[in-house]
């Protein structure tokens, strides 16, 4: 039953999330207007807005205008149930939980701004920041100077590529955003885990590359969005980071 809970919050969270990637980048108020269809401007009724369901029970459209309803709604709800559900099972309900189920669902956000819009909205990403650094200081916290060399550690990495980049190419190879992005990563994780988070990411941006290259005709200046990467390589390094990197290390005993 907790368990159910949990997923079921989540879903409704995610659902929220929905609207966070909706209108921040539109700079829009997340409570007004109330939601409404982006083709037809009918409103959507509290029953046409349940998670998952709604979107199997419309069939993908709107019940009005029968305009598609894009995938990623339910997507990033049920993202958000699972990313709940793996933390639940990782911490239970410990004041851990709750933590990173608020920094995991700025992640979920962003990552898919980021896939959307390329860009990474200082408005999440700044009280983030300032709320991982303030967990550092709590008991269950790693610490405040653990939480500063995280930081240190993904954006100062982030930081180098990015002058090495643009003094071979002049011009950027990432944005600025993704360095604050690993400032809120390694203020939450510590440098371990956001050394790890950085592997992981790189590690599947190549191999998505490699595949647009391979079968989609992209080249080398095509842009990949890297914080749509970073933002699930780092709920991956909360939920299962000490075991592999436990496993890694077991390697050379």
């Amino acid at each position: 039953m907790e368990a159910l809970i949990v997923v079921l919050v989540g879903l409704a969270l995610g659902s929220f999330l929905n609207v966070v990637i909706h209108r921040v980048p539109k700079r829009m108020s997340l409570v007004m207007p109330p939601s409404t269809c982006p083709k037809c401007g009918k409103r959507i009724k509290p029953y046409d807005n349940i998670p998952v369901l709604s979107f199997l029970v419309l069939g993908g459209k709107c019940r009005f205008c029968r305009a598609p309803i894009s995938p990623s709604y339910p997507l990033v709800e049920l993202a958000t149930g699972l990313t709940f559900l793996l933390l639940w099972s990782r911490f239970d309900l410990t004041p851990a939980f709750f933590a990173s189920c608020v920094f995991s669902g700025g992640l979920i956000a962003l990552s898919v701004i980021d896939f959307y819009h390329q860009i990474l909205p200082e408005v999440i990403t700044f009280p983030l920041i300032g709320l991982s650094f303030g967990w550092s200081f709590l008991p269950p916290g790693g610490g405040f100077l653990q939480a500063l060399w995280g930081a240190a550690a993904g954006a100062g990495f982030l930081l180098l590529v990015y002058g090495l980049y643009y003094l071979l190419r002049k011009k950027e190879g990432l944005g600025l955003g993704d360095v604050i992005l690993m400032v809120l990563v390694g203020s939450f994780l510590g440098w371990k885990l956001t050394v790890l988070t950085l592997i992981l990411a790189s590690f599947v941006g190549a191999l998505v590359g490699i595949f647009l290259m391979a079968f989609r005709k992209k080249d080398l200046q095509h842009a990949l969005p890297f914080g749509t990467f970073l933002g699930p390589a780092a709920i991956a390094a909360l939920v299962w980071g000490d075991r592999i990197i436990a496993a890694y290390l077991s390697l050379f005993r």
